[in-house]
């Protein structure tokens, strides 16, 4: 009887493996490099004279929730399969926290 059975080709699986591997870093690179990026860009905005707040404050908040979506998918790897359950109560958790800071906000401004 064979013990691997189901189990498939250990030198093919090896290099599956090693494939994957290799684009997953590939892309945790690629995002990391955006990253700081966006980080710069972030400072530069902050650190010019020229642009007013109206435009700097919601635009370093954009760049907060890209660089908080680059973090989620490529370095907590929630695009992967079999990370449903705590994407769900992440994404539940989002949700109850923007509209409890709206709640707030709308009481507090009207």
């Amino acid at each position: 009887m064979d013990d691997r059975k189901g189990k498939g080709n250990v030198s093919t699986d090896l290099a599956y493996r090693k494939k994957k591997n290799a684009e997953e870093m590939k892309y945790q690179v690629l995002s990391f490099g955006l990253m700081i990026g966006l980080t710069l860009v972030a400072f530069l905005t902050v650190a010019s004279d020229d642009i007013g707040n109206w435009f700097t404050i919601p635009f370093i908040i954009l760049l907060a929730v890209i660089q908080v979506i680059f973090q989620l998918f490529y370095f907590m790897h929630m695009n992967q399969k079999g990370h449903e359950a705590p994407a769900l109560f992440l994404y539940s958790g989002i949700f109850v926290a923007f509209i409890t800071v709206l709640a707030f906000v709308t009481i507090i401004w009207w």
